[in-house]
């Protein structure tokens, strides 16, 4: 884990940005079209540990942004060149424009402040959405990535995060994927190697001396 000086000099609450990933009720909720990974997001506390960096990036003044993967009823627009677009058709629960299911989901919580960016294909929270402009209008060095999955958008988004120039933080406890123990070997064999790898109590400590320098 990184010294929390290195930290203090990454996370600048005027240059930060906290980015969730699919964090919306039809991903991660009670009803959710992925119940296992709905599970593991619960169970092992990243959901909760998602809304205590949102709690505490609104009490330091770091900018939020909420990445939502959802598709029109119709599916115009949508990717099919993939088995995960084809068979995320046929699930039981579809994440449609403004249904409950492309929500953000508690215990996650959505300030006034905050941007709520919507992507209708790929696999990528900043690829061919608006994340990347607003993080550069927003004066963004250095993105926290966090939430799910950690099969699929968690990567995407640290991969294009470093590859467009941004210092990617990625707290460990703070994003699920499944199988469970296929996390922590993500972490350890592929985001470890280009991004700086934290706790969330760390990014908490982190935040909690930026609010005493002000």
């Amino acid at each position: 884990m990184p010294s929390y000086d290195r930290l203090d000099d990454l996370l600048d609450p005027a240059s930060t940005v906290l980015l969730t990933v699919e964090c919306q009720q039809g991903v991660v909720g009670p009803d959710s079209a992925l119940p296992e990974l709905a599970r593991v997001a619960r169970s092992s506390g990243a959901l909760h540990n998602v809304a205590r960096l949102v709690a505490a990036a609104h009490e330091t003044g770091v900018q939020v942004i909420h990445a939502v993967a959802e598709r029109r009823p119709d599916g115009r627009g949508a990717n099919r060149n993939a088995r995960l677009f084809r068979a995320a058709e046929r699930l039981p629960v579809q994440q449609l424009t403004g249904s409950t299911a492309v929500r953000v989901a508690p215990p996650v919580e959505v300030a006034e402040q905050d941007f709520v960016v919507r992507r209708l294909h790929g696999l990528s929270p900043i690829h061919g959405t608006e994340v990347d402009a607003l993080l550069r209008n927003l004066g963004c060095r250095t993105l926290i990535v966090s939430g799910v999955s950690a099969n699929v958008s968690v990567p995407n988004a640290v991969f294009d995060a470093v590859n467009l120039g941004y210092t990617a933080v990625v707290p460990a406890d703070a994003i699920a994927g499944v199988p469970a123990d296929y996390t922590p070997a993500l972490i350890r064999n592929t985001l470890a190697l280009v991004a700086t790898v934290a706790t969330t109590d760390e990014l908490l400590g982190c935040f909690g001396r930026a609010r005493g320098r002000r």
